[in-house]
């Protein structure tokens, strides 16, 4: 009698596989776009703008024009993988004496002193034009086409949009004029149009086609219309002359200037990376949360997780633990590289995990416990948070938690592309969420809240100082395997981000899952270290994880000390995964939720 080779063969939704081209997003509709691009001939860095454009119409909720990105590459002509930098800096009248003398001793958590320069169009311009063969109409049509004639609005938009209706109503009135359709909160499955931002995106169109030139003088000209056109004027205006309520209680101005937004460009730079046995992880550097997930597996190697059961205690507890000491120095040691030196070549040194590993005992650690490099790091001063995680959905997993005053904690779009010639990009853009601040009514968007992430503690690495990069949560992830490149992989979710982009890799590395199976699996998430959103609490010892997760295991992880909350059955993360091994290409999506799709052929 045959061996069944898989007992439980049953997943969600296939692994998708071919040998054409693979897109996985958090959408379908920008899936299906993505993969538009690559059958008229795009290659993967085309498809990626068309997607991103698309997601922030799609998904206006978790992303927006306004927002930033990280976005990862691998260009198979250039052969090797790269950073683009699209976190755009506080601007130059961005102060820690300027905040404290409005009375904030936090930057708040929405409004327009939370923004930071917009990331997200110089970014994509970036890629098409140096990486990409398509112009500007080919990536720009279908976002505008859905802006202008609609798209079914999922219900995670309307639910926030519900959460701060009275916010709408009362205080920014220019967003209700677009998310109150008719007055009222949008029932889920509207067809949902922004005129105005599908107006904004054909007048950047428009004049990047006035004049000749090609492919480059096109980009050239569209990214003038954004940062030192008529999107940047209007930004300006509406930041010197409005008065906009915040999370804090009080009304402010912003102090974003077009000047800030013409000054500005994208960034390219080397992966930071770490070698885990036969893979090397790539993630952006220290002014992203990204090392953490290096971190933490330069403590988990320590470990022999071959074999362990993906939902036991034992594999849970060991990541949960090493999550607790390398987002610990995370508060500590991050900030922007080139505001003051970050030891990251020691964080990631055998030396000081064999140090820090030794900190792991077969019990819960309820201690906050960064390392210690002496002349590096600041001061991390502890605020707890009573009670549950106020939340839209379940737990806030991988959703905007929005409050009254509409702060946000953790919210975000991903996606993963390979084509056929093995190009390849993973990307987390975020921030301009509809709740972050109020609708600049000519353009049909509103500015980011990233500036939130700063310290106003002027010894901390991430303090807050003008032209300086805010310690972004975005984490888009890219692995090597022997060498060649394999794997594109990441989720939204703020600061569970890299929790769930290293659950992912070990279920697939140690417990030889598939793409879709290590997105399926049972999921979790600490929260013993502070958030990077306002009201940046904390709450020690506490392990959220999915009710799928096994009865004895729940029981197992309590008596080891954990503080465990359970959670609905599919609430935790919205990964998406792509990768390519010789001429074959694979992805998957995650289903929680029921937007994240996958496409290949």
């Amino acid at each position: 009698m045959a061996s069944n080779v898989n007992p439980d063969p049953f997943t969600t939704r296939p692994e998708i596989e071919g040998t054409f081209g693979v897109v996985a997003t958090t959408h379908w509709i920008a899936t299906a776009v993505g993969m538009a691009i690559l059958e008229k001939g795009g290659n993967a860095f085309d498809a990626g703008v068309a997607t991103a454009f698309t997601l922030q119409v799609v998904e206006p909720h978790l992303n927006g024009p306004g927002g930033d990105v990280p976005v990862i590459v691998h260009d198979v002509k250039r052969g090797r993988t790269e950073v683009i930098c699209g976190q755009g800096p506080a601007p130059a009248r961005a102060t820690i004496a300027h905040y404290k003398s409005e009375g904030l001793d936090m930057v708040p958590g929405t409004g327009l002193l939370a923004a930071c320069v917009p990331g997200t169009f110089e970014s994509w311009m970036m890629l098409l034009r140096d990486y990409g063969t398509m112009r500007v109409r080919d990536v720009l049509e279908p976002a505008i086409s859905y802006a202008r004639d609609g798209y079914p609005l999922v219900e995670r938009a309307c639910a926030t949009i519900q959460t701060v209706e009275q916010l709408f109503r009362k205080h920014w009135p220019t967003s209700a004029a677009v998310y109150l359709p008719n007055g009222e909160v949008p029932k889920p499955g509207t067809l949902f149009t922004n005129k105005t931002l599908a107006a904004t995106y054909a007048r950047i169109l428009s004049e990047a086609e006035s004049g000749g030139g090609g492919r480059d003088a096109e980009i050239e000209r569209a990214r003038n219309a954004w940062s030192q056109g008529f999107v940047a004027e209007a930004i300006d205006k509406f930041c010197r002359t409005q008065d906009v309520m915040d999370v804090s209680g009080s009304p402010h101005r912003g102090v974003l200037s077009a000047d800030d937004m013409a000054r500005w460009q994208p960034t390219i730079e080397a992966p930071l990376t770490y070698d885990y046995g036969r893979y090397t992880v790539c993630k952006a550097g220290v002014w992203s949360q990204g090392p953490v997930t290096l971190q933490q597996l330069a403590l988990l190697k320590g470990f022999a997780l071959d074999g362990l059961d993906p939902t036991g205690p034992e594999f849970i507890h060991l990541q949960i633990e090493c999550a607790k000491l390398a987002f610990a120095d995370r508060e500590k040691f991050y900030g922007d590289p080139k505001f003051s030196e970050i030891p990251i070549a020691t964080l990631l040194s055998d030396a000081y995990n064999d140090e820090r590993r030794k900190l792991v005992t077969d019990k819960a650690s309820l201690d906050f416990i960064p390392g210690s490099i002496e002349g590096f790091g600041g001061v991390v001063k502890l605020r707890r948070a009573e009670g549950q995680r106020e939340a839209v959905g379940a737990l806030g997993a991988g959703e905007p938690t929005v409050g009254r005053f509409g702060e946000v904690r953790g919210d975000t779009v991903h996606f993963d592309i390979i084509d056929k010639a093995g190009n390849m990009v993973s990307s987390t853009p975020s921030g301009g969420w509809l709740q972050s601040s109020p609708v600049i009514p000519e353009i049909g968007f509103c500015l980011g809240s990233r500036a939130q992430m700063f310290w106003l503690e002027e010894d901390h690495p991430a303090a807050l100082a003008p032209g300086k990069r805010p310690r972004t949560t975005l984490s888009p992830t890219m692995a090597l395997r022997d060498g060649e490149p394999y794997l594109a992989w990441g989720s939204p979710g703020g600061d569970q981000q890299d929790q769930w982009i290293t659950q992912f890799f070990l279920r697939h590395v140690h417990c030889n899952l598939n793409l879709q199976e290590a997105i399926d699996a049972p999921a979790w998430h600490s929260e013993h270290f502070p958030i990077s959103f306002w009201p940046r609490t904390a709450r020690p010892g506490v392990l959220v994880v999915e009710n799928r997760v096994p009865k004895a295991t729940i029981e197992s992880l309590r008596e080891r000390g954990h503080i465990v909350e359970v959670g609905p059955d599919w609430s935790e993360g919205r990964l998406t995964a792509a990768s390519r091994v010789g001429v074959r290409r694979r992805a998957a999506a995650n289903p929680r939720g029921m937007q994240g799709y996958a496409a290949g052929r």
